[in-house]
């Protein structure tokens, strides 16, 4: 005779692009700010002036640098994989009017953090890793740093994640050079709220 096990009482759904699509098109988000990561859909933080004025900033230096060679995606989908992050700044190769659908990778990605610095640093690393986006980077607006990862290697074989190679952390009088567009250089005092 075999027993059932207990439930643990959790369950974890997970969801494909087109799944989530759907769910957004039924109006289940409706009022909510949310994104799929890896199959889950994730709410995200409210957005406080900090990070606000953070993000005008680091678009419009972006903006600057990146002249004639890409365009700037704010909080726009990225289709990557099982995911669809919504990074606060992406820099997209080409025009807009190039794509016929959500980009699939990017030039470089910033995200803002405020109050996500550990998810930002880890979880989306990961993500932006392992979908082979060289320059990825973080503007901590509380520690007042810019954190730039860059190098994506696969780890070693069996544990199937990506990682950056490099992780370098800038204060506000360093300066900071995309690896698109290298002749532009980047204060980071510029950058913070």
């Amino acid at each position: 005779m075999s027993t059932k096990p207990p439930s643990t009482g959790v369950r974890t759904f997970r969801f494909n692009c087109e799944q989530y699509h759907r769910l957004g098109a039924l109006g289940f988000f409706d009022g909510k700010r949310v994104e799929l990561i890896r199959g889950e859909i994730v709410e995200m933080s409210p957005i406080n002036w900090p990070h606000q004025l953070g993000k005008i900033k680091l678009t419009r230096a972006l903006e600057a640098a990146f002249t004639g060679i890409g365009w700037i995606n704010e909080q726009g989908p990225l289709a990557i994989g099982d995911s669809e992050p919504q990074p606060d700044v992406a820099v997209i190769a080409g025009q807009p009017e190039d794509y016929a659908d959500h980009p699939r990778t990017a030039l470089l990605v910033a995200e803002i953090s405020d109050t996500t610095l550990s998810e930002d640093t880890t979880t989306k690393a990961e993500l932006y890793a392992t979908a082979g986006i060289a320059d990825y980077w973080v503007l901590d607006v509380v520690g007042r740093e810019l954190h730039v990862f860059r190098d994506p290697r696969p780890l070693p074989a069996g544990l199937g994640a990506t990682a950056y190679h490099a992780h370098h952390v800038f204060g506000p009088t360093d300066r900071v050079s995309p690896l698109a567009a290298p002749g532009a250089t980047i204060l980071v005092a510029d950058l913070l709220p």
